[in-house]
């Protein structure tokens, strides 16, 4: 089972550059030993059950909360089953129609 896994945290009232708190999230992130990908608008998280991927996002935004009264956060979520590998999975696809012209 895949559950991919698409999170945007953002502290509010702490200023235009929040790197230092998306920071904190990721290394909790690297901690877990999950796969993940960082982009500039969120970071995707892989996991083979709702358990640990969830537990994962929640000691995220435990390690921002220490500093932040206040954060937005946005969780997108696409659960398919019999799948793994679909971090990278899915750009390889889209690469490949573009490399074959559609």
């Amino acid at each position: 089972m895949s559950y991919l896994v698409l999170v945007s945290i953002t502290p509010i009232g702490k200023g235009e550059s929040l790197s230092k708190y998306v920071a904190k999230f990721v290394k909790k992130v690297e901690e877990s030993g999950l796969s993940y990908q960082l982009t500039p608008m969120g970071t995707v998280i892989e996991g083979n059950s709702w358990e640990e991927v969830f537990s994962t996002i929640k000691k995220g935004f435990e390690e921002v909360e220490r500093e932040c009264n206040r954060i937005s956060l946005l969780i997108k979520l696409d659960y398919r089953k019999g799948r793994e590998g679909a971090i990278k999975r899915k750009v390889e696809s889209v690469r490949e129609k573009l490399r074959d012209g559609l």
